[in-house]
């Protein structure tokens, strides 16, 4: 991948989710509207000062924004049961083994990370940022998350910053590639259509 001007994409990025039917999820019929920006790993903290400077763009402009990282969920999960305390006091007594399928059992999509996901959303958000997947390798594949969640979960834009590559074929099967080298397996969810932020274009353009 090569290094983009991130002052350039924030600028687009901000009017393409500031858009009315973006907003509105126009043409996205009963799929999830769910969409990725991915960005070269090496310029992941670049990446996190434009989301935290994007977010108060758009609070600026009166929009209800949630930006959310995985890692922080995954944290919070951990707390809320209890473990979060004794993991970090102990860690160094864990089997790495036991604290990695810890890691996976808490962070599990389906029993764990979505619903904290959507109850943190909220009802009142009008877009979702979420960061963090590079934070929550290799207990948590990015793809794990996308293919789990289903269209009435999810009733907002939400747009997922991925280090790395992410391609979709022309039969609809898509590949994430973390860190532009850790490809994931074939995404078949029929649900799953994922837009890619960088193909994206705005009515008007």
């Amino acid at each position: 991948m090569t290094p983009v001007d991130l002052h350039a994409l924030a600028d687009r990025l901000f009017r393409i989710i500031t858009a009315r039917d973006f907003l509105a999820m126009k043409g996205l019929a009963n799929e999830v509207p769910l969409f990725i920006q991915a960005y070269e790993p090496a310029q992941e903290v670049g990446v996190r000062q434009m989301v935290d400077g994007l977010t108060g763009r758009m609070r600026s402009k009166g929009l209800v924004v949630k930006t959310l990282d995985l890692f922080n969920l995954v944290l919070e999960e951990l707390e809320e049961h209890g473990l979060l305390n004794e993991i970090v006091d102990n860690e160094a007594n864990w089997q790495k083994v036991e604290l990695f399928e810890t890691l996976r059992n808490y962070s599990d999509p389906k029993t764990h990370l979505i619903p904290r996901l959507i109850r943190t959303i909220g009802d009142d958000t009008q877009v979702t940022l979420l960061t963090g997947a590079g934070r929550v390798y290799p207990f948590l594949r990015t793809h794990t998350i996308l293919e789990s969640l289903q269209p009435a979960m999810l009733p907002h834009p939400v747009v997922m910053f991925f280090p790395g590559e992410y391609t979709q074929e022309l039969g609809g099967g898509s590949h994430l590639r973390l860190f532009g080298t850790h490809p994931s397996p074939r995404i078949h969810n029929p649900y799953y259509r994922a837009l890619n932020l960088d193909h994206y274009r705005l009515a008007d353009t």
